[in-house]
């Protein structure tokens, strides 16, 4: 497992891209039998990808020293390739491409496996600290609560489907959606903002090979870019803004964790404001 420091927004404003990408890039999420796993110590969320070509067992990490890996954990998962299986304590979940599923604290056995390993499955995957028992449960992209925002003059037409949250498919703290660009949108979370009160993961995928997104993020008057590229992930502290723009239009998963867990808690920035 990958262990990422929280940071002070004072020190940030003082790193080259090299660092920058260091603390917050994440790359090879999905390398052929590998469980790819980053612990950050920004509200202690994990962030993980797996690509089974055959069974990978999530099991319980030396760094969480627990028995096994939900015992005070939960845990969003979205398949953002071919079909796939999530065995969840013994119990079977078939996950096509954009297919979503809660597994909730206690959850003993979590298994991932592929229905062709030579095309396997891509199921990223979110982990936060968790306090009482919610129900595993399963979410396909059309039960998901879908908002269409943006437009096209302003580059930025979307729809946003909420997977987990308090209206929905319910957790501790654990938010978890994915944001769909139309063809020729490019922008997204501009108008920016920031929220004290949580911390964000973005990943975005769906992206050709030759594309690329630059993600902003830093604080509103100190700003800073990743150059980014498909099926990567960045992750964003409570004081950071979080936006992008791609070469092309693109998909991305967000996925928050913090004190509370309201959507629109928000702190604006207009872009004016933005150096």
């Amino acid at each position: 497992m990958d262990v990422r420091n929280a940071a002070n927004p004072k020190d940030v404003c003082n790193y080259g891209t090299d660092r920058l990408r260091e603390d917050f890039l994440i790359q090879e999420l999905f390398k052929p039998g590998v469980l790819k796993l980053v612990y950050s110590h920004i509200d202690r969320i994990i962030t993980g990808g797996a690509c089974p070509v055959s069974p990978l067992k999530l099991e319980g990490e030396k760094e969480l020293k627990t028995a096994f890996f939900l015992e005070r954990r939960e845990m969003g998962i979205i398949n953002v390739g071919p079909l796939g299986t999530v065995i969840a304590d013994g119990k079977k979940y078939e996950l096509n491409t954009r297919d979503g599923l809660y597994i909730g604290m206690g959850t003993k056995e979590i298994t991932f496996t592929s229905s062709d390993p030579k095309n396997p499955a891509h199921f990223y995957f979110l982990s936060t600290p968790a306090h009482c028992t919610y129900p595993t449960q399963k979410i396909e992209l059309g039960q998901t609560e879908a908002n269409h925002l943006g437009s096209i003059t302003d580059s930025n037409e979307r729809t946003i489907h909420k997977y987990i949250h308090p209206n929905g498919v319910k957790s501790c703290q654990l938010v978890m959606g994915m944001t769909i660009l139309e063809p020729n949108n490019v922008w997204n979370s501009m108008p920016c903002h920031t929220h004290e009160r949580r911390m964000e993961v973005y990943f975005y995928f769906n992206l050709p090979q030759d594309a690329m997104i630059v993600h902003f993020m830093g604080q509103p008057q100190e700003t800073r870019h990743v150059i980014m590229h498909n099926e990567e992930a960045i992750i964003s502290p409570s004081w950071s803004i979080h936006a992008g723009v791609g070469t092309k239009n693109y998909t991305f998963i967000w996925g928050m964790a913090g004190e509370n867990q309201t959507f629109n808690d928000q702190d604006a920035v207009a872009v004016k404001d933005l150096r």
